[in-house]
């Protein structure tokens, strides 16, 4: 019998002893860790005023989130209090979001049921030299007085953050989803109006598709 096997029916057993068959305990699954880096200077937002920011991730994910303000290395593990599988990605995701500039009360949406996270690497999708491409790039997405990224925000219901080389976008999966394609087409030079017209149709889609969420008029 292989060592995965071994473990497997070691859960098994846990799990039957627990009267939670079917369910993984957390005494067979043991700590869960995950590992940030985030900007130096977004480590006092994340850390917050007297630890507040910090101590509010702790308690509404019961993990523990401990920062290295010289490196920006953030560790979080499950503590026995841990009562949600899913506890250590959520405080991630949140750590993550301040790390690529949403605000902590922006960021919190990640506490919602059914919100994600995603990061588009901007220097994955720019034509042209780095040096000159990223901050046109980057001036298109958020616009005059940040207009075109307010625009973006209300007509898809995601929240957006253009963050050095990075576009970090929060929402349920097809507010994420269309604010995504939104910003791609930008960077790849469709114009605004083109991507304000895109974003119209979708808007609809979303109300006849019944995505849950009150977008902002």
């Amino acid at each position: 019998m292989d060592e995965f096997e071994r473990l497997l029916k070691k859960y098994e057993r846990v799990d039957k002893e627990s009267g939670h068959e079917g369910e993984l305990s957390y005494e067979a699954m043991g700590e869960q860790e995950e590992f940030v880096r985030i900007p130096k200077d977004r480590v006092a937002v994340l850390i917050g005023r007297k630890g507040g920011t910090k101590k509010e991730i702790e308690d509404r994910t019961k993990t523990k989130v401990e920062v290295d303000s010289e490196t920006g290395e953030v560790f979080i593990t499950s503590t026995e209090e841990t009562d949600d599988p899913l506890a250590v990605w959520k405080a991630r995701d949140v750590v993550t979001a301040i790390g690529r500039g949403f605000s902590p009360e922006r960021a919190f949406r990640l506490f919602n049921e059914g919100e994600v996270l995603e990061v588009v690497n901007l220097s994955d999708i720019v034509v042209g030299s780095e040096g000159n491409a990223l901050p046109r790039v980057r001036g298109r997405i958020i616009g005059r007085r940040g207009r075109t990224r307010e625009i973006i925000e209300e007509m898809s219901g995601a929240d957006i953050s253009v963050y050095g080389k990075t576009v970090a976008i929060i929402g349920n999966p097809l507010q994420v989803e269309i604010a995504k394609t939104a910003i791609e087409k930008l960077v790849k030079g469709s114009p605004h109006s083109s991507v304000y017209r895109y974003l119209e149709r979708r808007k609809k889609d979303l109300k006849v598709e019944g995505a849950g969420y009150t977008l902002m008029e």
